[in-house]
């Protein structure tokens, strides 16, 4: 099994971000990543939307899973946002995404990522876990309903 703590760190936790638009969400999202990884927002951008023509990543609920493989990357990179206002992502039940969590992987993960969405996607099944993440203000608490690990500790 593959631990989001493995790829999430507390200081990925975003709460309140702000988009009019998925497009300004995955842009603001490739920027966060590029200054996590190195790798180029431009690249990461690339890589998000050419994903996204394959088929939304809104899986409903509210909540979007943005995943792609980078060129260069290195390990699995995970970034969790909540949306101050949800945004309209084009989801499979059209309803508006205010929980997104954005999942690189390096080009060879294959496995990897798909264990890890596979993990994501459970977590956030969960309809009294997004209860809290939507209403948590502290990032520390919202990163160990993610994780089940304290931040900077274990659980």
């Amino acid at each position: 099994m593959v631990d989001i703590d493995g790829f999430l760190t507390p200081e990925r936790i975003v709460l309140g971000l702000r988009c009019a638009s998925k497009r300004q969400l995955f842009q603001e999202l490739a920027d966060a990543a590029s200054g996590i990884t190195g790798i180029d927002a431009a690249v990461i951008l690339a890589a998000l939307n050419q994903r996204e023509k394959l088929g939304t990543t809104g899986i409903g609920e509210g909540i979007a899973i943005p995943h792609a493989r980078v060129k260069d990357l290195a390990q699995l990179v995970g970034l969790f946002a909540r949306m101050a206002v949800p945004v309209d992502y084009d989801a499979l039940d059209d309803a508006p995404v205010d929980l997104v969590f954005l999942l690189l992987a390096p080009e060879e993960a294959n496995n990897a990522q798909l264990k890890a969405l596979a993990r994501i996607a459970r977590l956030l099944r969960d309809p009294e876990i997004c209860a809290r993440l939507r209403t948590e203000q502290d990032p520390a608490q919202v990163y160990e309903l993610l994780t089940g690990r304290r931040a900077g500790g274990t659980a």
